[in-house]
């Protein structure tokens, strides 16, 4: 499905996906807990595929050396985490699925960090599953290194 639509909770950020999307993922890193209070549910946005009302409104964090995430500066609302380093992943969007309007339809894909998952929750259904060096070898500009 394309043209999903999303946005913050006070409705001052707004996006819509142009172009489709079939799935979410997971991200069980300590910085995507803190990010999101809870897990980091994400959807990649396909590349050319995104547009946004109310820029203006979006405040950046540099939350490591490459990538950052993007919140609404009025009312907090986690919206993105960006890839911003040279690299195979530069410029990938991951839109937090929280703030997608519907979220029907987009089955849950691929847990990342699964070696910094606490044992306290687990997502019902199979999924692949990444450790973090499986992850950094393969997003991280320099492998991980």
């Amino acid at each position: 499905m394309s043209n999903r639509e999303g946005g913050c909770l006070c409705g001052a950020v707004r996006y819509r996906i142009t172009k489709p999307v079939n799935h979410i993922d997971v991200c069980h890193c300590s910085m995507c807990r803190k990010h999101s209070g809870g897990v980091g549910l994400g959807l990649e946005a396909p590349t050319g595929g995104l547009e946004w009302t109310g820029e203006e409104n979006i405040q950046t964090y540099v939350s490591s050396p490459w990538a950052e995430r993007g919140f609404c500066r009025l009312c907090g609302s986690s919206l993105f985490w960006r890839m911003t380093a040279d690299g195979p992943a530069e410029g990938m969007i991951s839109l937090s699925a929280g703030t997608l309007d519907d979220l029907n339809g987009l089955p849950l894909k691929t847990e990342i960090y699964i070696d910094h998952k606490p044992d306290s929750y687990a997502f019902a259904g199979e999924t692949k599953k990444m450790t973090q060096a499986e992850v950094e070898a393969a997003f991280a500009p320099d492998g991980g290194n």
